[in-house]
């Protein structure tokens, strides 16, 4: 399909650059099929029905993004997947300055060698000594606030713990699964009340996720591989909220991903462990979803792809136009749209 089917026009006011306090006062719009309503996401467990599932991603962001020198070259790195035990791959700032072999200082004592350069411009950056890369990041990065809110403003101490969802345990994503962004121990108990259940699943979160579409066709289009986790027990109490008449709603595009790839061609989702590139575009069959929750994406992205092929391409331009026109706050730190398919 042509990418340009996927462009909208977004005021940069609309943009925010902090979250909603509390979390769950976020505005959120629900498109069922092709009505909307404005509501709040702590309408929550009035919107759901007893017996669906939420199943929301628990990776945990880690400090991902370095700046250092190779001699006198300023050089950044944004790390978006680990290769190795001590290389990750990376996308590099003035990465023409950057040869294989050559080591780059990111201060605070961490260094790494940086080699393989790939077409999209990544290279692969091996850390140097025995500690854990871990502790190096800590010690080094800082939180990769998207680069539509670090365009804007710095990150700093507020971000993180901001840009950590309550389910963050599993440490390896460089950016968040924002739209449980807006869930609090209050709003989960009131869900648990209404006999709305939740899981979790791991997707490690890569940089890829903010990588612009730049072709033409959805069809040339390369999404970069994110690793994840779902465990045979997770899969085998999903399976029976189905079977018991209930509805799977993933909460985020990631939660999403992962279960479309561990679903088999009945729908049955089987216990994974690996890399998924999923690219969901209008046409695909979903197979493990009958929902989704999440926050408003960039025009031409590959998420607002992902939504059309849920509700359809033209509903979901019709959702934004109402989201745009009524002052919805848009990206990682704006509002939420509860997407029910008719």
């Amino acid at each position: 399909m042509r990418v340009d089917l996927f462009d909208f026009e977004l005021p940069s006011e609309r943009i925010a650059l902090r979250p909603a306090v509390p979390r769950d006062s976020a505005r959120l719009l629900l498109v069922h099929g092709e009505r909307l309503s404005d509501r709040l996401v702590s309408d929550l467990p009035s919107l759901l029905r007893a017996g669906d599932t939420l199943v929301f991603n628990d990776t945990r962001v880690i400090p991902a993004q370095l700046e250092g020198r190779r001699g006198d070259a300023r050089i950044g790195a944004t790390l978006h997947k680990r290769e190795a035990l001590r290389a990750w791959r990376g996308f590099i700032r003035n990465a023409k300055r950057v040869r294989d072999g050559d080591l780059i200082d990111f201060g605070s004592g961490v260094a790494a060698r940086a080699s393989e350069r790939a077409e999209d411009g990544s290279m692969l950056l091996t850390f140097a000594g025995d500690e854990p890369v871990e502790l190096l990041l800590e010690r080094a990065g800082r939180m990769p606030l998207p680069p539509y809110i670090a365009g804007k403003r710095a990150a700093d101490e507020q971000d993180a713990s901001d840009y950590q969802t309550m389910f963050a345990t599993k440490k390896g994503a460089v950016a968040a699964p924002t739209a449980a962004l807006h869930f609090t121990p209050e709003l989960m108990e009131s869900l648990r009340a209404a006999g709305v259940a939740h899981e979790t699943l791991t997707l490690h979160v890569g940089a890829g996720t903010f990588v612009p579409v730049k072709v033409e066709d959805t069809d040339e289009h390369r999404m970069h591989s994110e690793s994840g986790r779902i465990d045979a027990a997770t899969a085998e109490r999903l399976n029976a909220v189905r079977a018991n008449g209930g509805r799977i709603i993933p909460v985020g595009t990631t939660s999403l991903r992962l279960l479309e790839s561990a679903a088999d061609e009945s729908g049955t989702i089987q216990p994974f462990e690996g890399d998924t590139a999923i690219f969901i575009t209008p046409g695909y069959r979903f197979r493990a979803v009958d929902g989704l929750l999440t926050n408003f994406h960039l025009p031409r992205s590959t998420l607002f792809m992902l939504v059309s092929a849920l509700m359809g391409r033209e509903p979901m331009q019709a959702a934004y136009a109402h989201a745009i026109r009524e002052g919805y706050r848009f990206y990682s730190y704006g509002d939420a749209s509860l997407l029910l398919p008719a």
